[in-house]
C-alpha cells in the first residue's frame, strides 16, 4: 500500500463510532521522508475542521516549540493515534485506538522514521509503554524495533500548565541532540 491508497482508505473508514460525529479525517502532514515523527492521541476542534493534525493552539504552541531545534513540518512527519476527533475532546478509548492503529502503524511502516516522538501520555502508553507516566519519563529515549521513541507533554497540556515549560526545553534539546546523533537530512 502506498501513502495515497492508505489516505483513501483512512478517509473512507467506518471502524468506530468516531466516523459518525467527524466534520473530517486527520490523516497526517508533513513530509514523507521524514527521518522525524510525532505523534498524538487525536484530532481537536481546529483539526477535525481544518482536517490537518496540529493546527489550533497546542499545535501552534507545538511549532513554536519545534522552532527552537530549526524543525518546521517541511522536516517532519505528524499524526495521531485516532484520525477523528473524540466528542469534547475527551481521551480516545480503546476501542477506537484499536479500530484506528493499523493505519498509524501503515504511515510508520511507510514513512521509515529514526525517531518518533509521543505527543502527551495517551501516545506513550500506546507505543512506548501500557504503563507510561508521562510526569517521570518524558524526555528518557527508549527504543522499539529500531526505532529511538521519546515522550514530550502534550502541548495543550504546557498551554495549562506553563510551569512544565522548562523541562520540555530540556527535551527538546535531547531531541535535538537525537537527531544531530542519527538523523541525516532533518537539522
Amino acid at each position: 500500500m502506498d501513502w495515497n491508497e492508505l489516505e483513501a482508505q483512512c478517509r473512507s473508514c467506518q471502524k468506530c463510532a468516531l466516523a459518525d460525529t467527524r466534520t473530517n479525517v486527520v490523516f497526517g502532514d508533513g513530509s514523507q521522508s521524514a527521518e522525524v515523527m510525532f505523534i498524538g492521541e487525536g484530532p481537536g476542534e481546529q483539526e477535525d475542521l481544518q482536517g490537518r493534525p496540529f493546527v489550533g493552539r497546542g499545535g501552534q504552541f507545538l511549532d513554536q516549540m519545534l522552532e527552537i531545534i530549526g524543525l518546521d513540518r517541511s522536516k517532519y512527519y505528524i499524526a495521531n493515534i485516532v484520525k477523528c476527533r473524540p466528542p469534547q475532546n475527551r481521551d480516545p478509548l480503546a476501542l477506537e485506538q484499536d479500530a484506528c492503529i493499523g493505519y498509524l502503524r501503515e504511515q510508520v511502516r511507510l514513512l521509515q522514521p529514526k525517531i518518533i516522538v509521543c505527543l502527551g501520555r495517551i501516545a506513550a502508553m500506546r507505543l512506548i509503554k501500557d504503563d507510561f507516566k508521562i510526569t517521570r519519563e518524558h524526555g528518557q529515549w527508549f527504543e522499539k524495533a529500531g526505532i529511538q521513541m521519546m515522550a514530550l507533554y502534550h502541548p495543550a497540556a504546557l498551554l495549562r500548565d506553563p510551569r512544565r515549560r522548562p523541562e520540555t526545553f530540556d527535551d527538546l534539546k535531547s531531541l535535538e541532540q537525537k537527531i544531530r546523533e542519527i538523523c541525516t537530512h532533518t537539522l
